[in-house]
């Protein structure tokens, strides 16, 4: 499948093949068909399985996604229902808000003008193509099909393109509300959105899913469900459905084709740019200063083969200089035309200070009669060209690289962010002793760690001098990055509960992960919506407006929604990825909700049921009501949440679970859901750094302090381990099996004395 399957894809394992079909159990109105007359003479004759490959594969596309990180996340099929371009699909082909090409029989890609109709609750989805005069598959009706009835699919199985396979009609089954067709044939992924055909070569049903069971068994929905989709379409133009990781036009102006887009707070490119050498600009909309002015980003190449850097002195076309990394070298160029003729590198050589793979700081200063470039700090080239003047500045990239840029700035006297030489001195006498194995001293930690990201610059780059002390430098700079942010979330979360900034604190946590993450930049794009969501609200609004505007504002407008298909991806769990991505777990899209609605005065709090958290209006409803931001502000009752807890726990809802919860419990919810992940991808350094940011919350956990103890002791931190391991047995807590404890104290005593 291209992306993932529906939720309900996990019913299907419940279904065995033969079961309950007989006399009494014919699908699709069998006792009807039974009363209808012979076949009329004039009727289509039934083709053969070629001739039916031969005139249905012209209708049959290719439906590529791109996913989260811009490459292709999945393959899957689609067909032409009119000669207009009209294509049908399954709607978890297409995603949400995901870029989609097309690829017809010839090999012809062509671009999507629109998502012409979806209905997610069917699986379906109609997208459309600028072309005219498209060969069509005739729709048929699926109520008139019989139970062991020829039938051919055509699809893109694990992307061998345009392949066929023939089977039977099994029966129906109804799959949450829905009657599916049960096929006896091999459904494979990449087959999902193709077309179920009759043996004339009509459209009976859209295949959707195989089942968990066995590999001959698969299902379509029915076509007739297809046909209210064409009758009244919801059509959403392309330039609103692609408007995850788009750039703010108030900022940045993208030129000559290529795909820029932004995450985390990075801008990141791929694809072939329109311009000469695969030429592609990024202008910033930021005001020209006066003369001088320094412009600086941070770039890290794909592959070094590629090059991308600064622009300057644009004037929105071809005439620009260029500062940029190429195939190992740094180069200062002058565009002044369309064409390699009028392509002048003015300088070009190597630099030590270069750091191939890896991020690298450029920098132009901008003077009368001079500019000079940097790289690290270091001083590259100094040009004294002066034909080209004023104009914009930005980035560039060129030919098929593929590259990244965070930091850009510009100001008058823009400071170093290499380490001060005596600053770095010191950081490295304080690391010198350090041995190649065992733990890391306290004390060094609590030394570097006010050093902020001076330490951990420096840090990396004596990893990368020194062969033996590597793996211990950097596993310092990543506890002294995950300290700092640590340190600042435990300070927050000390604070009195309407003084603590939820937001940051989830950022926080974000951030301990991430180190390249650009938290201001996430909050501006927070205050960015905060801000356009005020706008909306009427200045008499009642509470009830507020909360519809909200609504309407989060999940009509700007499209966030909750993340079936790929749920269980870490990016939900990080707010900033969820601001970038506008999909996410209840929990984080809770989290959003509640700060917009602190924002605009409705009294909103967070309700952390068992499996799904939600919210609440205050003051409460009698009978109390909850909102579902996971399923667009959708309102629950009492009854509806108790279901949806038994349908995720098997046990009921308590009254307890329907407390208002507080910020505190809503950071550690999130910190467990990631240690959820992380356990099950074996991830023990990822478990040990979520179970310390935990203990630290709440140093009297004891479970967590056990957990912490076992992380420790498997990573060879038996000093550390020790320390919970006394703690657990001076506090004798309740919960935790003391003789295990007591076991483990002995293991790593006998360990200790041996490593003597």
């Amino acid at each position: 499948m291209p992306c993932t399957l529906p939720r309900w894809i996990s019913l299907i394992g419940l279904i065995t093949v033969g079961v309950g079909i007989g006399t009494s159990g014919l699908p699709l109105h069998a006792a009807e068909e039974a009363a209808k007359p012979a076949a009329v003479p004039d009727m289509p004759l039934d083709k053969s399985v070629e001739q039916l490959a031969e005139s249905a594969r012209k209708s049959v596309v290719v439906i590529s996604v791109s996913g989260r990180d811009g490459k292709q996340q999945g393959i899957g099929s689609g067909f032409v229902i009119s000669e207009d371009g009209l294509i049908a699909t399954n709607a978890h082909v297409i995603g949400e808000g995901r870029p989609i090409s097309v690829q017809f029989h010839d090999g012809k890609q062509v671009p999507i003008t629109s998502v012409h109709a979806t209905q997610r609750a069917a699986d379906l989805a109609i997208i459309k193509v600028d072309l005219k005069g498209l060969p069509v598959l005739e729709l048929g009706d699926a109520t008139t099909l019989k139970q062991g009835q020829g039938v051919v699919a055509i699809g893109n199985p694990h992307g061998l393109k345009h392949s066929i396979v023939s089977g039977v009609v099994s029966g129906t089954r109804e799959i949450e509300g829905r009657n599916m067709i049960q096929l006896a044939m091999p459904i494979e992924p990449g087959n999902s959105g193709g077309p179920l055909l009759d043996l004339q070569g009509r459209v009976r049903g859209i295949i959707t899913m195989k089942s968990l069971v066995t590999n001959n068994l698969g299902f379509a929905v029915m076509v007739n469900a297809l046909k209210p989709l064409l009758e009244k379409p919801n059509p959403i133009s392309m330039d609103r459905w692609l408007t995850i990781g788009t750039l703010d036009a108030k900022e940045w102006t993208p030129l000559f084709g290529a795909r820029w887009r932004q995450r985390s707070g990075r801008i990141m490119v791929d694809g072939l740019g329109s311009g000469f050498g695969g030429r592609s600009l990024c202008l910033s909309e930021m005001s020209v200063p006066e003369i001088p002015y320094e412009i600086q980003t941070q770039v890290k190449l794909g592959d070094e083969s590629g090059a991308a850097g600064i622009v300057f002195h644009s004037d929105g076309g071809d005439q620009h200089y260029g500062f940029y990394p190429s195939a190992g070298k740094l180069k200062i160029s002058r565009f002044d035309g369309p064409d390699v003729f009028s392509w002048n590198v003015i300088q070009e050589k190597p630099s030590p200070a270069y750091r191939k793979g890896e991020w690298n700081l450029l920098k132009v200063r901008v003077e009368k009669d001079r500019m000079i470039c940097f790289v690290n700090d270091e001083r590259v080239f100094e040009s004294t060209d002066t034909r080209l003047a004023g104009g914009k500045f930005g980035l560039a990239k060129f030919r098929e690289t593929t590259a990244e840029f965070k930091g850009f700035r510009v100001g008058k006297d823009l400071p170093r962010i290499t380490p001060d030489p005596a600053e770095a001195e010191i950081i490295k006498k304080l690391v010198a002793d350090i041995a190649p194995t065992g733990g890391l001293a306290p004390k060094v930690v609590q030394e570097l760690v006010p050093r902020g990201d001076t330490a951990v610059n420096v840090l990396r780059q004596q990893a990368r001098r020194l062969e033996l002390q590597a793996l211990q430098l950097k596993r310092l700079a990543d506890i002294v990055h995950e300290q700092r942010g640590r340190s600042e979330l435990v300070q927050l979360m000390q604070r009195k509960e309407d003084e603590i900034d939820l937001f940051r604190a989830v950022l926080l946590v974000a951030w301990i992960d991430n180190g390249d993450l650009d938290m201001s930049s996430s909050q501006q794009q927070l205050d960015r919506l905060a801000r356009q969501l005020a706008e909306s609200i009427p200045k008499d609004a009642t509470p009830d407006v507020k909360r519809q505007t909200l609504n309407k504002f989060l999940f009509e407008d700007n499209g966030f929604h909750g993340s079936r298909g790929d749920y269980y991806n870490k990016s939900n769990s990080y707010i900033n990825e969820v601001l970038d991505d506008r999909e996410g777990l209840p929990i984080t899209l809770s989290v959003l909700y509640l700060e917009l609605a602190r924002r605009i005065g409705l009294d909103v709090v967070g309700i952390g049921m068992p499996s799904h958290f939600v919210v609440e209006q205050l003051p409460a409803t009698q009978p109390r009501q909850f909102i579902d931001v996971f399923e667009a502000g959708k309102i629950l009752t009492r009854a509806d949440a108790d279901e949806l807890v038994k349908k995720n726990t098997d046990r009921p809802l308590q009254e307890a679970e329907l407390e208002p919860v507080s910020k505190k419990k809503i950071v550690s919810r999130i910190i467990q859901n990631l240690l959820g992940l992380a356990r099950d991808a074996e991830d023990a350094p990822a478990m040990l750094r979520y179970i310390e940011t935990l203990v630290e919350l709440d140093p009297t956990a004891p479970q967590q302090r056990w957990l912490r103890a076992v992380f420790r002791f498997e990573l060879g931190m038996l000093d550390d381990a020790l320390i919970d391991i006394n703690w657990l047995l001076q506090t004798t807590p309740e919960g935790v099996d003391l003789s295990r404890v007591k076991e483990l104290q002995q293991l790593i005593e006998r360990r200790q004395h041996e490593g003597n």
